[in-house]
């Protein structure tokens, strides 16, 4: 949500900001709007004390025996005219918060401007792809060669897309306690080094929960609501940034680095025909997620924090990747920078996305009224969100099973994962 106060103060940069978004100007519409409301609202303060003024000299002028029904008749007619101001003023506000929250926060400077991904720029690389001596297998292709026990695959798509439909599958033996051991490692090293506290959110959410993390009301299609007006969590990002919502928190406790393994639902609109072999598009999903709420002068290193954390996890399962900051186009609507992650995934010889961490500024902690205070002091301010992957824990499986795969169809497993797995070096052999 964006500043009103800020946007009458400076129009012509709110404006510049929206173009770097690829958005027409909106300036002049908000704050037209916001004219039209504040002047309702002077309206029905001078009428309310006009209100008060008449009621007294009624009473004065009948105690004295005069004659008030022209003042009584003024006080009638204001008391019949509020109402239809209030209304106007309640539809107004509402007509420019809807404006408001329907526009993407404003970019750091610093953020590259372009149409899409094309023009991210890389910030560094870690690790080197692995020259294969045989053809690399796609993870589907070795989960499908793999057994778990004599009916199941070790991926199981076709039995997914009976139980379920499309973009499900069903992981089985040996490549569920893979994936359980990824999940389990990352939450261990994102509590016991990097200082988050684990959380075990609710998976389904309120209206309001959804909003307050910006995908609502321009991305209801995105995800899944059940019939009470609930909505699945298309990631743990949801809960736990609301977990602050309509707090004010003392500045000293600050920063709150929260964690959260928890499954993913997403309706994948717009996607048909992307990724449709495997386990890189899901309507479910596991992941590990990272949320730091923060101080306006600490925000930009926590996400340099953050970023370090979920690399972390990638540089132990020992898969290269690179980092790259995402440009104006590529940008997500709630974040104001944001640095992927893109692991390397071989039977594609390309680098995609496992973690995006993002920082919101502010722009979420207004729309859930989430402030911090420092002690002793009255004034109170916004806090600032950040959210990241640490990491997605499906897409991790799939880098781990293409990248350590041998030529007979076995995983090697690093050696930081070894511990999860019963000190097992290598599955599926």
């Amino acid at each position: 949500m964006h500043d009103i106060r800020l946007l009458r103060d400076a129009p012509d940069a709110f404006d510049a900001a929206l173009a770097r978004r690829g958005l027409d100007a909106s300036s002049e519409r908000l704050v037209a709007l916001d004219e039209r409301r504040r002047a309702l609202i002077r309206e029905l303060q001078e009428l309310q004390t006009r209100r008060n003024v008449a009621s007294k000299e009624i009473g004065q002028i009948k105690r004295t025996g005069g004659d008030a029904a022209a003042l009584v008749a003024e006080v009638q007619a204001i008391k019949e005219r509020m109402p239809e101001l209030e209304a106007e003023e309640t539809a107004l506000g509402r007509e420019l918060d809807d404006a408001l929250s329907s526009l993407p926060n404003q970019l750091d400077a610093d953020v590259p401007d372009g149409p899409d991904e094309t023009a991210n720029v890389e910030l560094r690389r870690w690790g080197t792809p692995r020259a294969f001596d045989f053809a690399p297998r796609a993870h589907y292709e070795l989960g499908e060669m793999m057994a778990a026990g004599p009916v199941l695959k070790a991926m199981d798509f076709e039995r997914a897309a009976r139980l379920s439909g499309a973009r499900f599958v069903v992981l089985a033996g040996q490549m569920a306690r893979l994936e359980r051991a990824l999940a389990q490692f990352m939450l261990d090293l994102h509590t016991g080094t990097h200082g988050f506290i684990e959380v075990q959110p609710p998976l389904l959410v309120g209206t309001d929960a959804v909003y307050g993390t910006g995908q609502l009301p321009k991305f209801a299609e995105d995800l899944f609501r059940t019939t009470d007006d609930r909505w699945l969590i298309p990631t743990s990002e949801v809960p736990l940034t609301n977990l602050v919502a309509g707090e004010i928190l003392d500045e000293a406790a600050l920063p709150l680095r929260l964690t959260a393994l928890t499954p993913c639902f997403r309706s994948e609109a717009g996607s048909a025909g992307r990724d449709t072999r495997g386990m890189l598009r899901q309507h479910q999903f596991s992941k590990v997620e990272m949320v730091s709420i923060t101080t306006a002068e600490a925000s930009r290193d926590e996400q340099d924090y953050m970023t370090a954390c979920a690399e972390k996890v990638l540089q132990l399962l020992e898969l290269p990747y690179r980092v790259v900051v995402l440009c104006s186009g590529d940008t997500g609507f709630a974040a104001a920078r944001t640095h992927d992650i893109e692991v390397w995934v071989p039977a594609q010889n390309t680098y995609r996305e496992i973690s995006s961490v993002s920082n919101t500024r502010d722009f979420q902690a207004r729309r859930m009224k989430a402030r911090c205070r420092k002690a002793g002091e009255r004034d109170t301010r916004f806090v600032h969100t950040l959210n990241g992957s640490g990491v997605a824990v499906g897409r991790a499986l799939i880098a781990l099973v293409e990248n350590h795969q041998q030529a007979d169809g076995s995983i090697r497993i690093p050696e930081a994962l070894r511990p999860y797995l019963g000190g097992a070096e290598v599955v599926g052999a």
